[in-house]
Order: structure tokens, then C-alpha cells, then sequence
């Protein structure tokens, strides 16, 4: 027992690590829901192991059992923990403590590389599917775990849902706030106007496929509002969606296809990552995936965007 307590850092008095944790996350405002989500069910799964946070043995003991998305989420947040804790510890640091707070100071950097996420030399730090791959993932749409068919209108949600960031390379949050009237035709092209991050504003063209399931959902759920919709149980769309809800929906799709860790991002480089291997030159990916200002990256690189032919034409839908 003696030895556990050295290992450990001692927290302010009255302090709960779990409940402290928790709360500066949800309080962080330079994190996204999503984000915050993640990163408070990661801990919460440690902490229902009976785990303390403030046991970096067990921690790095833990992280070993978990994938690696899972690792990823536990070390940001216990990353955060411990910072919080360092500045809780200097914040009462007196003259006759001094001593005691840095060693509190230097438990909670140890603290910080507790968990391990680096990848082993070989391994790929990120996900890209293939063709086949990606052609898969738009199959697993169509059935449950069970191996029963999905019901039509989950179906045609979760291949909208996937289709919109792995054939038009959306980010989540991008997905989740777009609306019908971002939807338009130019020069015989149907092109979304997608707000990035940022405030960033791009024109994404896609293939006449993913147009028409766009155009087959918005019968179905009407011609105004989000693409994207909440199902309940009584499979009535909702208003909106979450990116929580994306971020489930490619890790439940994902698993069918034997890829249970699978990321939304994940859709978003197969999106460039297919592009490039069809020959679709690096300026046009950049534009296509707003990591740049699109007038700014036309100007500078002297290319206009390119309506004729675009990633979408290349990625299965």
C-alpha cells in the first residue's frame, strides 16, 4: 500500500481526480463537444476499472489493454488533468511548502507521459481505405451487426452521412451544419458551399451520385433545414445531428467491416488520399479540402478550381 501512495500525487485536499478531470474538460472552452465527449468517456471507462488517475503505473498498465483511438482520448485528458493540477499545485505555494509543491509539480509532468500513444516504426500513424475499402464501408450501411437488413431510411442516413465526408471530404462539424440551400448546381456541376473551420468558406464539386442521394434524402425528410438528422426510435428525423453521432456512425459502420477504430478524419484522408492516387493535383486537394483560403491558394499558386473533374468522381458511392 505504501508503495502505491509514493507513485501517486497528491492532490489538493478535498480534491476528487475523476470529478476534477471531468469538469475542467467540460469547462475547457477550446474544445469541441465532440472532443469533450470523447475525452470524458475515456477517463470514465479507467475510472470504472476502479483505477485512480493520479497512478500513472496504472494508467500505462490500463492504456496497454485499449485501442488505440481510446489510448489517444485517455492521454489528452489525463494530459489536461495534470497540467491543471500543476497550476492548482504553484497557485498554493507558500514559502514553508515549497519543497512539497515542487515535488507535486514534477508527480504531475511524470503524470503527462504516463500513457505511451507513439506508433511502433512500420506501422501507419493514420487510416486510409482503399477503394474496395471505402466501397465496403458504404455496404455496411445496408445491414445491422446481426446481419439483418438496416432499416431504409437508416440506410439512406448513415451512406449520406459517410458519403458526405469520404466523397466530399467534410469534416464532421462541417457534415453536421450543413443545410439544403448549401446544396446548388454550377456549370452542370452540383457543388456544396461548405463554411469551414475557420469561417473558412470552399466550393466542394461532387459526383452525380452523391448528389442524388442528397436529392433521395431531401424527399424523404423534406427541402429545408439540415442534410443531416437525428432518428428516434420511432425513426422520425430530427432536426439536426450531432458529431457525436457522426463519430459513432463511422465507428459502428467501421466495425462491420473489421474496422472498429475507424475515424471520421479517417473518411477525410481517404477522401485526398484517393484523389491523389487518381491523379488529382495537390493544389486542387488543398483547395477541395479548405486548408487554406481558397482566393488566397488560387492566387498564390495560379490555378482555378476545377468543376470538370474532382475527387468525388473518384471515390465509391
Amino acid at each position: 500500500m505504501a508503495e502505491n501512495e509514493d507513485r501517486k500525487i497528491t492532490p489538493t485536499q478535498d480534491v476528487d481526480p475523476g470529478a476534477f478531470a471531468i469538469r475542467a474538460i467540460q469547462n475547457n472552452p477550446t474544445l469541441q463537444d465532440s472532443t469533450k465527449h470523447q475525452y470524458i468517456k475515456a477517463l470514465q471507462n479507467y475510472l470504472d476499472t476502479g483505477g485512480s488517475l493520479l497512478d500513472p503505473v496504472a494508467l500505462a498498465e490500463y492504456a496497454l489493454t485499449v485501442g488505440s483511438s481510446t489510448r489517444a482520448f485517455l492521454a489528452a485528458a489525463v494530459t489536461r488533468l495534470a497540467q491543471e493540477l500543476e497550476q492548482l499545485a504553484k497557485g498554493a505555494a507558500t514559502p514553508d511548502n515549497i519543497d512539497r509543491i515542487q515535488a507535486a509539480v514534477f508527480r504531475a509532468q511524470a503524470l503527462q507521459k504516463a500513457i505511451r500513444t507513439e506508433i511502433r516504426s512500420g506501422q501507419k500513424a493514420h487510416t486510409w481505405l482503399t477503394a474496395k475499402e471505402a466501397q465496403e464501408l458504404l455496404d455496411a450501411c445496408k445491414r445491422r451487426a446481426s446481419g439483418k437488413p438496416e432499416f431504409k431510411i437508416f440506410t439512406m442516413r448513415d451512406r449520406l452521412a459517410v458519403g458526405l465526408m469520404m466523397a466530399a471530404g467534410l469534416r464532421r462539424e462541417e457534415a453536421a451544419s450543413l443545410r439544403f440551400e448549401d446544396v446548388k448546381k454550377q456549370n452542370e456541376r452540383t457543388v456544396l458551399d461548405v463554411e469551414g473551420k475557420g469561417a473558412k468558406d470552399r466550393v466542394v464539386p461532387i459526383n452525380d451520385r452523391l448528389a442524388e442521394a442528397i436529392l433521395d434524402w431531401k424527399f424523404l425528410v423534406g427541402p429545408e433545414g439540415f442534410v443531416l438528422r437525428s432518428l428516434g426510435r420511432n425513426k422520425e428525423p430530427g432536426e439536426s445531428i450531432s458529431t457525436t453521432a457522426l463519430y459513432d456512425i463511422v465507428q459502428k459502420r467501421g466495425a462491420l467491416i473489421g474496422k472498429p477504430d475507424l475515424q471520421p478524419h479517417d473518411l477525410r484522408r481517404t477522401y485526398a488520399e484517393l484523389g491523389r492516387r487518381a491523379g488529382v493535383p495537390i493544389e486542387q486537394i488543398s483547395i477541395l479540402l479548405g486548408h487554406a483560403n481558397i482566393k488566397t491558394t488560387q492566387e498564390y499558386l495560379n490555378i482555378e478550381l476545377d468543376l470538370e473533374v474532382t475527387i468525388s468522381d473518384f471515390v465509391p458511392f
